[in-house]
């Protein structure tokens, strides 16, 4: 016969903790973004349909964060277990000039300072959010959102293929959310498209979170146009 202490023995911290960093209350400032929707909205001549949003998320998640984002988690976490802490300042630079849309490497590190800000309130005496924070603050690092969030992901115990996951998943929900407040989709709308998104997140996350820093790429050059004209937008209501 099985007692509530052993139901409560089979959860641990990590898993509240998974919950608390994928959770949209978590203040990453993600949900100011649309990541280029909201050009698509306004110069769309007709309401986007479900299948272009979805297959909107779908291009960013294959062609651009699972190749970058996920490959920049599996090798801040490698840099972690080898205590190379240096390597950290490499990827971070790496990434921020793979960005080329100066309004999505701002948001980038505005995010990814504020989530580290907000984990060292809660996590004390973890040398590598020290160290990571301390080279933004020399100057030697940008603050990038994907090494960030892997160091907090990290210093939680968390593993490297949750924390891809998760980063995949805010994504998501974080374009589906503006797409909520822009009024092109229906709440249960966007959770039909959250589940139906799944397989590609996890497809994506198992595929790039073990490629090295070297084989890191994107190729997206038609959303890059649209966040090139997103970011000369005189009124918005997303950063990005």
């Amino acid at each position: 016969m099985h007692t509530d202490n052993d139901k409560i023995s089979s959860i641990s911290i990590e898993d509240l903790s998974f919950l608390q960093l994928s959770d949209s209350f978590f203040p990453t400032g993600l949900y100011t973004t649309s990541n280029g929707l909201e050009l698509l909205f306004y110069n769309k001549n007709r309401k986007l349909s479900y299948d272009e949003i979805s297959g909107f998320i779908r291009a960013y998640i294959v062609q651009q964060i699972g190749p970058t984002d996920c490959c920049v988690i599996g090798n801040t976490y490698n840099s972690i277990q080898k205590k190379d802490l240096a390597s950290l300042v490499d990827l971070d630079n790496m990434y921020y000039f793979m960005r080329l849309v100066d309004e999505t490497r701002s948001a980038s590190t505005r995010s990814g300072i504020q989530f580290l800000r907000c984990v060292s309130t809660f996590v004390n005496e973890d040398e590598n959010l020290a160290f990571y924070s301390k080279s933004i603050k020399d100057g030697l690092s940008k603050g990038v959102f994907p090494v960030s969030y892997a160091l907090g992901c990290n210093s939680m115990n968390l593993t490297k293929d949750r924390s891809g996951l998760m980063l995949l998943y805010g994504f998501v929900v974080s374009v589906v959310g503006a797409a909520l407040r822009l009024g092109i989709l229906q709440h249960f709308e966007g959770q039909m498209m959250i589940n139906e998104l799944k397989p590609v997140m996890l497809s994506t996350v198992l595929k790039n979170i073990e490629q090295p820093a070297d084989s890191m790429w994107q190729f997206i050059p038609q959303l890059d146009i649209i966040q090139m004209h997103h970011e000369q937008m005189d009124s918005k209501m997303f950063i990005t």
